[in-house]
């Protein structure tokens, strides 16, 4: 059997080190064994799946160091690689499982499964789907299929008993049946979940090994069961431990930078990147700190993963980065850093900004510097303000960084846009507002365009940035966390009826209008 493995990011956000850390041990047990290792896209989320997302991930994956045999980059035996244009297969077997009598359409609607899940919790009970439309007759079923009834394809799961899933680094794992919910397999819109998508595509792939994180464990008796109603052999499953803050919380970029493409801009060798990743719950026989992939993948072995969750702390990753630097030689550094504040594109952009601004050619290192350090150094003075509450300062920074968050295309129009929008929202001059936003990401309110700066700069960095003058502001409570994030929605959607209100008057107005008489 030739070992086959494979990772399937969903492209809908930046690309993330715990993708490339799965990736890594995939690639490594893989190449190991003398298999292949193969990338596909899971954007079956067609709301928050972005081609710019999905650039991103290849493109980060790639300069980390790893590669593939076969993905939607390089095509394959298996293509096509992405979920979306693989509908007519998930719906195929979809059917094919209700044919079987293995699922089922289900009718309800959202406000009968919200008002379920509300009386569930109220009983503290686990929220699950009470089987409601298994009551139909297959007749009846399929009559209002046929009528066009808005409808999902839900799985039949047992009741009773205990699925036992055997795990290569867990070994037996025994789930009660009646923790497992009757999963949607075929969403109201013809698209497939996750887990029906994920099962056909690993299975028609030829998939072997599924290495994936621990998260996955509660549904794997999902994928278990769809691969006895197909009559297929399961592929072996492996599930990693997740990363974890120096706190020991789930990985997350509200304490730490999380995105590939940060570290990347940052200056950090991808070589030192990837070596830290193979480190998270693994080591070398002989216990060295620094390694290669290939050294990784010569001395690999699963079962050398501990599950205890791996710590990923960024001093301890800039610390080996410091070991992979100083073995450069000066002439090898030379080269790195031309090739990381090398791009045409963003010099390009840096000189058209700082071009108004100077009088020599070395004041363009005065002018361009906050462009290529980490984080500037910054105080809580510097933010102080006539105009505006310290309150009103980090309120501001903080409701930004969530809408700046959610911000999926990152140009000229769009950030701007964010942060009027905000302003106005906040009742706030945006001549008063801006300030804190050259402190934060500047380090000086004397400092290009700031809101030119950020889309330079790039997501990630002003991400870092935001959270960091809100470290030095003192940070945000849970309280006011929770209570600012309900007034920022509010906010918006006060926004969104404003603006619809202003429609309805203007079509009021024009229907007026047109019906005047010559």
């Amino acid at each position: 059997m030739t070992v086959r493995t494979r990772i399937a990011p969903s492209p809908t956000g930046f690309p993330h080190v715990g993708t490339a850390y799965i990736a890594l041990f995939n690639l490594c047990f893989a190449r190991q064994h003398g298999g292949e290792f193969i990338l596909r896209i899971e954007d079956t989320d067609q709301v928050r799946s972005t081609p710019e997302s999905e650039k991103m991930i290849l493109d980060s994956l790639r300069w980390i160091g790893l590669d593939w045999t076969e993905g939607p980059d390089v095509g394959g035996p298996h293509a096509p690689y992405r979920q979306s244009e693989r509908r007519e297969i998930y719906q195929r077997h979809a059917q094919q499982l209700v044919s079987a009598g293995h699922a089922f359409p289900c009718f309800c609607s959202e406000a009968r499964l919200t008002e379920l899940r509300t009386e569930q919790m109220a009983r503290k009970e686990t929220p699950r789907y009470d089987g409601h439309c298994l009551s139909l007759s297959p007749d009846e079923a399929s009559a209002r299929v046929a009528a066009g009834d808005s409808h999902v394809i839900r799985l039949k799961v047992p009741t009773e008993g205990i699925c036992q899933i055997h795990d290569l680094l867990r070994g037996q794992i025994d789930i009660p049946w009646e923790q497992v919910d009757m999963q949607v397999l075929q969403k109201a819109d013809g698209l497939p979940t996750y887990h029906l998508a994920n099962v056909v595509d690993d299975h028609l792939m030829q998939i072997s090994h599924v290495i994936r994180g621990e998260e996955w464990i509660s549904s794997a008796p999902k994928h278990q069961l769809l691969y006895q109603y197909f009559g297929w052999d399961m592929p072996v499953l492996c599930h990693m431990p997740l990363l974890r803050n120096p706190d020991k919380s789930k990985l997350s970029k509200r304490k730490n930078p999380t995105s590939i493409t940060y570290y990347r801009d940052m200056g950090f060798l991808p070589e030192a990147l990837l070596n830290y990743l193979g480190r998270m719950g693994w080591s070398m026989p002989d216990e060295r700190e620094k390694f290669s992939l290939n050294e990784m993948i010569s001395q690999f072995d699963i079962q050398r993963v501990s599950l205890g969750g791996p710590i990923f702390d960024p001093e301890k990753l800039t610390w080996l980065n410091a070991l992979w630097l100083r073995e450069l030689s000066p002439g090898q550094l030379l080269d790195r850093v031309l090739q990381w504040s090398g791009s045409r594109e963003k010099l390009e952009a840096i000189s058209a900004a700082i071009q108004p601004r100077i009088h020599t050619l070395s004041e363009a290192v005065d002018w361009a510097s906050f462009y290529f350090n980490g984080l500037p150094r910054i105080t809580a003075e510097q933010f102080a303000s006539k105009k505006l509450s310290e309150l009103q300062v980090r309120q501001s920074l903080q409701l930004a960084l969530w809408r700046l968050e959610r911000l999926m295309v990152w140009n000229d129009t769009t950030v701007p846009a964010v942060l009027s929008d905000l302003a106005s929202q906040m009742d706030i001059k945006l001549r008063d507002f801006m300030p804190a936003f050259f402190i934060a990401i500047a380090g000086s309110t004397s400092s290009t365009p700031v809101m030119q700066s950020m889309v330079t700069l790039g997501a990630d960095l002003v991400y870092a940035r935001l959270r960091h003058a809100l470290t030095v502001l003192g940070g945000v409570s849970k309280k006011e966390s929770s209570e600012w994030q309900k007034w920022e929605q509010q906010l918006g959607q006060q926004q969104t009826s404003e603006q619809a209100d202003g429609q309805m008057n203007a079509a009021s107005t024009d229907s007026a209008t047109s019906h005047q008489p010559e």
